[in-house]
């Protein structure tokens, strides 16, 4: 799939017929269009046939490929806003003059009144009447313009030339503050954009600083970040230490000290100190680079009831159409008199009172809004439909180390066994992780706090589940859980050592029983507040997934107060115990399952899961590759907030589709029954339109923080 951003694209009705032309055209796999975020996405080999198909559609508007490096047109658009003001103005005064001299009794004639109305008329109605032949000629009938058209035209021949002047100028009206409103909702997105680094300086052989753009920027190389700039790459500090303010990637306002070998992620904004970062991944590989693709690319992933919505757009209005015509046609032929004039007048009512386009801006725009505001906070939701499952869900599954709790582990005490010492065990086990990238490995590396000579190591083998087997200094090293000592036959008094709580590795050398070390971890800040506030939110079940032992599974669960846990498990029994889960019930309605892990070695399981959430790797590929919501960071809190994103916006989309479809079906039975005028049909159809994007941009407000 490829982006595209649409230009000169101003009707929602248009970008649904666009999308609807471009799905049965031959060639093309897949395709979105979304009018809130002017953006395409399709799947083709032949774009130039997209291109013309665009045009003959609607000409005028065409797509240009992103890359990210976004070159808006904001000056452009906020140009030709003030043009539609003028014109509206200009129009106005006609219009007003117009009521005036008509005030006045000076006109005697129906035609001469026609003529006063005419120029206000034309004016205020040029383009839609220009637009509705241009789509009749090309066989697109029932749009916005056609109705419009149909229903001014109609009340100018019956002698209601204001009223027709009156339908043209809230139109446009309408059409403005349309506008407007839709343009201040993709602001909010675009401002997301605006953490994306525009600069680097590079430093030379020299000691030159150039200043390129990121994407100029190779693997390997040296940059500098001053106080006050962003950081332009992923990188490791070589020189210098700072702290850096990491709220732009995580939606948390706490900063956060680097010193040298830490890694440093694009987007942070550096605060106080001189860093020298060796660049580690080009830009385009670089977590920013891959979190605004993902919040961009989100758009594309419709919820069920935009689909909806989309597919009804293309039978209502003729429906509206056809019901107008019999109104206009039959009561004057059955109803003793009956004059056709009362009866047109009341099908041109109707007419302005169908066009979709509360129900086919609003929408979009609302989910829009939702994954905007989700974003702000550090919450990357992949689409409107990942959206609008949060909040379905009934049972939330958390993996354990790293997610309910900090993954920061420390060693509590090391006990050896067989004559070894302390120092042997530490030293064994660190050679034995050297090669691994797990939290423990790494705690064990750290505490070992010497030089490794990795040539010393011939062979390293990761067991998913048990451990590592190494062959490092001419010794065979296993360290692991005992499941690794009792495959690997190495004799042990006990296999239940270590306190409760605490994780426990098994260091075997030479196929003689070591000792074990130690290690204490604790749970995350608020986990209990957040797991409160998810059974406030109708969360049924709660259910902790882990590989540690038993006794250390309990103490964490009933800190948290989880009564369903499994422990012992190893990755692909943790697999196959969710999709145990998952299909325990059969039935259409069965409670949807979210599993919450980290992203990295319990990859699976988030993929299989109805929603899978990853959170605190933002520097993980992967993490952001399998997820279909992303957490920025570590807290807890953010999932309970993202339920309540996902409620808050499915409560608005509902609200404007009752609104709607209410407001235009009483206005129909009033129109038919001749108590509803042409003045009052537009002013609902305006106002409900308008109604219904102010409430969807509610949905961007700030209402969900923590």
């Amino acid at each position: 799939m490829k982006k595209y951003k649409i230009m000169n694209l101003d009707c929602a009705n248009c970008a649904l017929k666009i999308e609807r032309t471009l799905k049965n055209l031959r060639g093309v796999k897949k395709v979105s269009l979304n009018f809130a975020a002017q953006s395409l996405f399709i799947d083709t080999d032949h774009i130039d046939l997209v291109r013309q198909t665009i045009t003959r559609i609607e000409p005028g508007v065409t797509i240009t490929e992103t890359d990210l490096n976004f070159n808006t047109t904001a000056v452009l658009k906020f140009n030709i806003m003030n043009k539609d003001l003028l014109m509206i103005a200009i129009g106005t005064l006609l219009f007003l003059t117009a009521l005036i001299i008509r005030s006045l009794h000076i006109i005697e004639h129906a035609f001469l009144e026609i003529i006063i109305f005419l120029p206000a008329y034309l004016l205020l109605g040029r383009l839609v009447i220009t637009k509705a032949i241009q789509n009749s000629i090309r066989g697109q009938l029932f749009d916005e313009y056609f109705l419009m058209s149909m229903a001014t035209i109609g009340a100018l021949f019956i002698g209601a030339s204001a009223e027709a002047v009156s339908v043209m100028l809230f139109y446009q009206i309408g059409e403005y503050v349309q506008n407007r409103a839709v343009n201040k909702s993709r602001a909010a997105i675009k401002s997301l954009l605006e953490i994306r680094p525009d600069k680097a300086n590079r430093l030379d052989l020299a000691g030159n600083l150039l200043v390129l753009h990121p994407s100029e920027i190779k693997t390997g190389e040296t940059i500098v970040i001053r106080p006050g700039e962003k950081i332009p790459l992923d990188g490791t500090v070589i020189k210098g230490e700072s702290w850096l303010d990491t709220s732009a990637l995580t939606g948390e306002s706490a900063s956060r000290q680097i010193r040298v070998t830490q890694v440093v992620l694009a987007g942070m904004l550096n605060m106080t100190g001189v860093l020298t970062v060796k660049v580690d991944r080009p830009y385009n590989q670089s977590s920013i680079y891959k979190i605004l693709e993902l919040v961009e690319s989100a758009v594309q992933n419709k919820a069920p009831l935009e689909s909806f919505i989309t597919k009804l757009a293309r039978f209502y209005t003729p429906i509206v159409v056809l019901l107008a015509s019999l109104i206009a046609i039959i009561p004057p032929l059955v109803v003793p008199n009956a004059l056709f004039s009362e009866w047109i007048y009341r099908a041109l009512v109707i007419l302005v009172i169908s066009c979709p386009c509360a129900l086919v801006i609003s929408i979009p725009l609302g989910y829009f809004g939702g994954i905007g505001a989700a974003s702000k906070n550090g919450i990357l939701i992949k689409g409107a439909n990942y959206l609008d499952i949060l909040r379905k869900i009934k049972i939330v599954v958390f993996d354990k180390t790293g997610t309910l709790t900090e993954g920061k582990f420390s060693i509590t005490n090391i006990t050896p066994f067989n004559d070894f010492t302390k120092d042997e065990i530490l030293k064994a086990a660190a050679l034995a992780e050297y090669h691994s990238t797990h939290p423990l490995a790494e705690v064990i590396k750290q505490n070992y706090g010497q030089p490794i000579n990795h040539s010393s190591i011939e062979i390293h083998q990761e067991i998913a589940g048990l451990g590592v087997k190494a062959l490092a200094e001419g010794k065979h090293i296993v360290a692991g859980n005992d499941k690794i000592l009792h495959q690997e036959k190495i004799s042990h008094t006990t296999c239940a050592v270590g306190n409760p709580g605490e994780i426990v590795i098994h260091v075997g050398i030479n196929n003689q029983y070591a000792g074990y070390i130690q290690i204490a971890d604790k749970c995350k800040d608020k986990a209990l507040d957040s797991i409160h506030e998810l059974r406030q939110q109708g969360i049924t079940d709660i259910i902790m997934l882990t590989g540690d032992r038993q006794e250390t599974a309990s103490v964490v669960a009933g800190e948290l107060g989880i009564s369903t846990f499994y422990a012992d498990l190893l990755p692909e029994q943790k697999l196959l115990l969710l999709d145990e889960m998952i299909n325990r019930d059969q039935s259409p309605h069965r409670p949807l399952y979210m599993f919450v892990g980290d992203g990295i070695n319990d990859a699976p399981v988030i993929a299989l899961a109805d929603l899978g959430v990853s959170m605190g790797n933002i520097g993980s590929d992967a993490a952001i590759d399998i997820s279909n919501i992303v957490i920025l960071n570590d807290s807890l809190k953010k999932i309970p907030q993202a339920i309540r994103i996902g409620k808050k916006t499915h409560q608005i989309v509902i609200q404007n589709v009752m609104l709607a479809f209410g407001v235009k079906l009483i206005f129909v039975v009033l129109g038919a029954a001749g108590v509803a005028t042409m003045w009052e049909a537009v002013f609902a159809d305006m106002g409900v339109t308008l109604l219904a994007i102010f409430n969807a941009i509610r949905t961007q407000r700030s209402a969900f923080s923590i």
